[in-house]
């Protein structure tokens, strides 16, 4: 009767050893990720039709996404995801050039909703 007990403890130990590594393991810490070009808003209100790239450049930075078939587009892409959340700050601006000039503006664009 007294090993049978004993053995109960060992089996109801492993059980609660087992059962609270799972559940340690379920509980990862998922670092915040922020990716591409932050641009603050007073930065962009400044960028107008006719600047050259350089002054862009200045404003804005270098573009995140250099695309070899759209030379005459820059794309500035930025997402904030905390932890296990959906991104929680986006933002999608593309600028067009026509021989080397600012034409358009694209500002806050739509990405994707699973990012």
């Amino acid at each position: 009767m007294l090993e049978r007990e004993h053995t109960m403890r060992k089996v109801i130990i492993l059980a609660l050893i087992f059962s609270t590594m799972a559940l340690a393991s379920s509980c990862v810490y998922r670092s915040n990720i922020a990716q591409g070009n932050l641009i603050e808003q007073e930065d962009l209100d400044q960028v107008e039709v006719g600047m050259t790239r350089n002054q862009v450049r200045f404003l804005l930075g270098t573009p995140m996404i250099d695309d070899p078939f759209h030379k005459s587009r820059w794309d500035y892409v930025y997402f904030l995801k905390i932890g296990r959340e959906a991104a929680t700050f986006k933002r999608w601006v593309s600028v067009e050039f026509e021989n080397d000039l600012v034409s358009e503006i694209r500002k806050d664009q739509e990405l994707a909703p699973d990012l």
